[in-house]
């Protein structure tokens, strides 16, 4: 492939340059965007990265107040949507697409074309999209419905208005109204709402009581033949998230005998096996690089945090963030790979 790569800047999200990824640019290989293979019958599908919520937990230290990201990028849904059918026509299984991100992904502009696209590939069963909600209406799903969506992962970290806006790090939060706006969904499209929230230690434990009899009382779940319409999940520390002031995570053991609790109390199942989900093995994409290998490439672009650079590999594979305090862009280095896994990959000089 003719790896001759132009990235343009297309826009600015508060002072960040947005990076528009179209072809040839590889769309494997970078966290922050382009698709993700963890060898399972699962593709994670990330088109944007930008957000407007502030979440005060955030892992990825994404919306407006990000204090390390450098870059944002957003790309094209039908260079995506080629990559999307031959990643799913290599692993030959049924597959899953989730349509998550770093961010918020129903802020790509052309979001209902790519999920119309991603649905005309022959084995694609699901399509399912991560949302935390600010920006979803009834008008939105129902075209998202017809695009051929089949399931939201809603990611609402609390019931009470004030708590909910405290978390996601923005006033306009409201928790209620996009809660009843999933009940809706629920009765008036055929897609299925999953409630995805995590509980943080001190902050949102009871809130969890309160969404947990949403899920009851909405059928969550339950058109995705899922044993359960709530996934709660663990609050971590991350190296470039945010930390709330002394909030220390709780262990393992602590998180499931919790989970256990709770679903003995309100007998609704909330402790789940990946299999339950859907989950399992599948061919997983082959990593042409590997830790401690010395490859060249071509740098293309400022990198998504402070001090990467975006570069591309010589025979244009994939896509590979470059660590350097030295300026090094529009240029040809030789870096060593110092991350490999499940096909993301980090260089340094």
């Amino acid at each position: 492939m003719n790896c001759d790569i132009k990235i343009k800047n297309v826009s600015n999200f508060y002072g960040r340059p947005i990076y528009y990824i179209n072809k040839p640019i590889p769309l494997m290989g970078h966290i922050a965007f382009g698709l993700i293979d963890r060898g399972t019958n699962i593709i994670q599908v990330r088109p944007i990265s930008t957000c407007f919520h502030n979440c005060i937990f955030c892992s990825v230290d994404s919306g407006p107040n990000s204090k390390f990201r450098t870059s944002e990028y957003i790309v094209d849904e039908e260079w995506l949507f080629e990559w999307i059918k031959n990643i799913a026509s290599i692993k030959n299984d049924e597959i899953e697409v989730l349509v998550d991100g770093v961010g918020e992904p129903i802020m790509h502009p052309k979001i209902i074309k790519l999920i119309s696209l991603i649905k005309k590939i022959p084995n694609v069963y699901s399509i399912a999209i991560e949302t935390h909600g600010g920006s979803l209406s009834l008008p939105l799903a129902k075209k998202l419905d017809k695009a051929g969506l089949n399931r939201i992962n809603l990611s609402i970290d609390s019931y009470t208005k004030e708590k909910a806006r405290y978390l996601a790090g923005v006033e306009w939060y409201n928790s209620l109204k996009i809660l009843k706006i999933a009940s809706d969904i629920i009765k008036e499209t055929n897609i299925d709402i999953v409630l995805t929230p995590v509980v943080i230690p001190e902050e949102n434990e009871d809130e969890m009581r309160y969404l947990i009899e949403w899920a009851k009382e909405n059928k969550a779940g339950v058109k995705s033949n899922y044993p359960t319409g709530i996934l709660i999940q663990k609050f971590e520390i991350h190296h470039f998230g945010r930390k709330p002031k002394k909030i220390k995570p709780w262990s393992w053991q602590r998180f499931y005998s919790w989970l256990k609790y709770l679903e003995n109390e309100y007998d609704y199942k909330l402790l789940v096996k990946p299999e339950d989900l859907g989950f399992k093995k599948s061919v997983k994409i082959d990593e042409p690089f590997h830790v401690n290998d010395k490859i060249k490439i071509k740098i293309v672009g400022i990198g998504w945090l402070k001090n990467e650079y975006l570069g591309v590999d010589e025979n244009c594979i994939r896509v590979i963030s470059v660590i350097s305090k030295e300026k090094i862009n529009n240029s040809t280095i030789k870096a060593k790979i110092i991350r490999d896994k499940d096909n993301i990959f980090v260089a340094r000089l």
